[in-house]
């Protein structure tokens, strides 16, 4: 992955992050220190929290730091694993292409209800979802030709 886009991912995730720390922050002092819970925070703290995971899960956790099963992996030749990681990744990948215009559709859709206190839009909401089904399809197409090529084949956990 090209460098610069790496920091700025991760300076986003971080920002996000540190927006998340910060509403959680303020809500406890508002409701605790002076007795006057803030409806929007707990909001604000739902749509950071479904931000940062989704963020994350596109665009900064790397593949192989995601959870995988490898029993079967550890017990098969390279052969076996290059058809495994082909037809893995091509599935995964296939399916998430397959739903990227409808889960893009929905989100749009969303745009005419907005959240209850601050009244956002639930398509700014849920756009990250549209974005990690994009990252999917990206990152199981490069699995697949890395695999076609013979890479991946040898490492100890692979998805």
């Amino acid at each position: 992955m090209v460098v610069w886009f790496r920091r700025v991912t991760n300076a986003i995730g971080g920002g996000l992050f540190l927006a998340l720390f910060v509403v959680f922050i303020v809500q406890i002092a508002a409701r605790f220190g002076f007795g006057r819970p803030l409806p929007w925070s707990d909001e604000a703290a739902v749509i950071l929290y479904v931000w940062v995971i989704l963020w994350a899960s596109a665009l900064i956790v790397p593949a192989r730091e995601h959870v995988a099963f490898d029993l079967v992996w550890q017990a098969v030749g390279r052969r076996a694993r290059q058809l495994m990681l082909i037809a893995g990744n091509g599935l995964i990948g296939g399916l998430a292409l397959a739903g990227l215009p409808a889960s893009w559709d929905y989100v749009r859709f969303m745009a005419r209800e907005g959240t209850p206190v601050l009244g956002i839009p639930l398509m700014w909401v849920y756009l990250p979802f549209v974005l990690l089904m994009a990252a999917l399809v990206v990152r199981c197409a490069w699995a697949v030709v890395r695999a076609a090529r013979g890479y991946d084949l040898d490492a100890e956990l692979r998805p």
